[in-house]
């Protein structure tokens, strides 16, 4: 069994079931739900699960977020038609501010993950990251993890070894100016847009010496992801401010 729940070897009798996550969920005819799903063999789909809300089906408490699922599905056309599912394990359980970080990495994933594009290694690094959210892990380093590996695996990765003017290594006294396409540029010390090269070089390593590494670290990752989202925001960020501001 992985740190994801899902067993590296499945019985045989669930050869035609996949590991899966559920992305997004809503109401869809009088009993349905259209579900949002990301799975480890067919990247990321929608698909319609008939009848999960009539009666007293239980299915519909199965198609949550942040719990790993085996799933069947059919169909040829852009939204499928689910037939099975089944829980390999608990669903994660997270609350208040990780939450919303449960959220913010399933919303990256909807707006940046093209469909039907499987990628393994950001499959399990989501599930991976989900059940560190869960145990209580720093929660800034695991989401500028994240958020570098899912650039990398897009074809967006960043440059973090080595400066975009000579390719000479980063050197961790220097500052430089992030170019996306490009990668870092040496700038003046006292400029307060400049990052530190330690900053970079700690960050393709997923180590964060202080403060002001992350804090650095995050402004970067925000910068180059704005780029590729476009101009509508986050909706899970702005849940998340509210949520801070009711609070008060």
């Amino acid at each position: 069994m992985t740190q994801t729940g899902f067993s590296s070897q499945q019985p045989s009798a669930r050869l035609q079931l996949h590991p899966a996550y559920i992305l997004h969920r809503r109401p869809y005819s009088n009993s349905s739900l259209l579900i949002e799903c990301f799975t480890l063999s067919h990247g990321r789909f929608p698909a319609v699960a008939k009848g999960v809300n009539r009666g007293r089906s239980t299915t519909a408490g199965l198609l949550q977020p942040f719990h790993p699922l085996l799933i069947r599905w059919s169909g040829r056309g852009e939204v499928k038609s689910l037939h099975a599912q089944e829980a390999v394990a608990p669903p994660q359980e997270l609350q208040g501010r990780l939450l919303y970080c449960g959220f913010y990495l399933n919303e990256l994933l909807l707006r940046l993950l093209p469909r039907e594009d499987p990628h393994e290694a950001l499959f399990g690094s989501y599930g991976s990251t989900l059940t560190r959210l869960a145990q209580g892990d720093a929660v800034e380093p695991l989401l500028r993890c994240f958020e570098v590996e899912l650039l990398a695996q897009l074809g967006f990765g960043l440059v973090l070894d080595r400066d975009a003017v000579d390719g000479a290594p980063l050197n961790p006294l220097q500052r430089y100016h992030y170019v996306i396409d490009q990668g870092p540029l040496p700038c003046d010390s006292a400029d307060p847009a400049g990052l530190s090269g330690a900053t970079l070089i700690g960050l393709e390593k997923g180590m964060f010496s202080d403060r002001v590494a992350l804090t650095e670290a995050r402004t970067l990752t925000r910068y180059v992801l704005r780029h590729y989202l476009g101009s509508r925001p986050l909706k899970s960020r702005e849940l998340f401010r509210q949520e801070l501001i009711s609070s008060q």
